[in-house]
C-alpha cells in the first residue's frame, strides 16, 4: 500500500454494470487492490428526480432520438463532490472533443480526482457540455453507442502510467507515444518459428547494440506505419545515423577478363 492518496476516478453512467467486472481484472484490479488506483461507479439513474427515473426526454425542435437530460447529471456530479471533494477535471466524451492521446493520459494521471460523464442516446444537454464539464474528450473519429468504452479506454491508459501500477515503471516509458514514436518489435521463445527467426542481434546479448537496433526499429516502424507521427517527431543526430544503419551493399569489383594466351610464333 502507498502512503499517498490513490489516483480517484469517478464513472458518471447509466451502465454500471459493463464496466465493474473490467476494472476488477489485471493490472486495473491489482492497482485497486493495492491502494494505488480507486475507481468509482456511480449510477446517474439514482439521481432522477421522477418517480420513474427518467433521465433522457424528447429534443427540443424535434428530431430523432433522446437527449440525455441534465438535471440528473449535475446532481449526481454535485453529490459526489460535496461528499468526496472537488474533481480536477470533469470529463465528457463526445466525437466532437479534442482527441485523447498518449500526451492527455500523462497529464491526467497527475491528477487527484478526475470524473468521467458517459453520455447515451442522441446525446447529452449542452448545458453539461458549457456549465458542467471542464473537458469534451474524443478517443477518436466515430460514434459509439455510449460513453462508457471510452471510459475504459481512458482509465486503462491513464492507470498504467501511475507510478507503481506496472511491475517496471520504465515499461511505460519505453511504449508507443510516449515520444511520438511507435514501439519497436518484440520476440520471444522460440527462437525460430515456421521458419520466421529472431534477429541476430537479439541474441547476441549486447545490450548496447540491443538498445541501438531498438531505436533504430522504433523510427523505421514509425516511418512505415505512421508517417503522420514520423513528421512531426524531431531527429537528433543519433536517430538520422541509425536510420542508415544498413550500410550500403558493396559492389563486387567485375574481374578483369583473361587476356587470350599469346600465340606462338610458328
Amino acid at each position: 500500500m502507498r502512503e499517498e492518496a490513490p489516483v480517484t476516478i469517478d464513472v458518471f453512467t447509466l451502465f454500471p454494470e459493463m464496466l465493474v467486472p473490467a476494472v476488477g481484472q489485471s493490472i486495473l484490479g491489482r492497482a485497486c487492490r493495492a491502494g494505488l488506483l480507486s475507481v468509482r461507479f456511480i449510477d446517474i439513474r439514482e439521481y432522477a428526480t421522477d418517480r420513474y427515473r427518467q433521465v433522457d426526454d424528447a429534443p427540443y425542435g424535434g428530431g430523432p432520438g433522446m437527449v440525455m437530460k441534465a438535471e440528473p447529471i449535475f446532481r449526481a456530479v454535485e453529490a459526489a463532490q460535496e461528499a468526496e471533494g472537488g474533481y480536477d477535471a470533469v470529463v465528457l466524451f463526445s466525437p466532437r472533443g479534442r482527441r485523447f492521446e498518449q500526451a492527455s493520459a500523462m497529464r491526467f494521471s497527475r491528477l487527484s480526482r478526475i470524473a468521467l460523464i458517459c453520455g447515451r442516446y442522441e446525446g447529452i444537454d449542452e448545458r453539461v457540455y458549457r456549465h458542467l464539464a471542464t473537458e469534451i474528450v474524443s478517443i477518436g473519429d466515430y460514434v459509439l453507442t455510449g460513453g462508457e468504452p471510452a471510459a475504459l479506454i481512458l482509465v486503462d491508459a491513464v492507470a498504467r502510467l501511475i507510478p507503481g501500477v506496472l511491475g517496471k515503471d520504465e515499461s511505460a516509458e519505453s511504449e508507443s507515444f510516449s515520444e511520438s514514436l511507435v514501439e519497436y518489435p518484440h520476440y520471444t521463445r522460440p527462437a525460430e518459428f515456421r521458419g520466421w527467426g529472431v534477429p541476430e542481434v537479439l541474441l547476441g546479448g549486447n545490450h548496447q547494440e540491443v538498445e541501438s537496433w531498438r531505436r533504430a526499429e522504433s523510427l523505421r516502424e514509425t516511418l512505415r506505419l505512421r508517417p503522420d507521427l514520423f513528421r512531426s517527431h524531431a531527429l537528433s543526430p543519433l536517430d538520422q545515423k541509425l536510420l542508415n544503419l544498413t550500410p550500403p551493399r558493396r559492389r563486387r569489383r567485375k574481374s578483369s577478363p583473361t587476356p587470350p594466351p599469346e600465340s606462338e610464333p610458328d
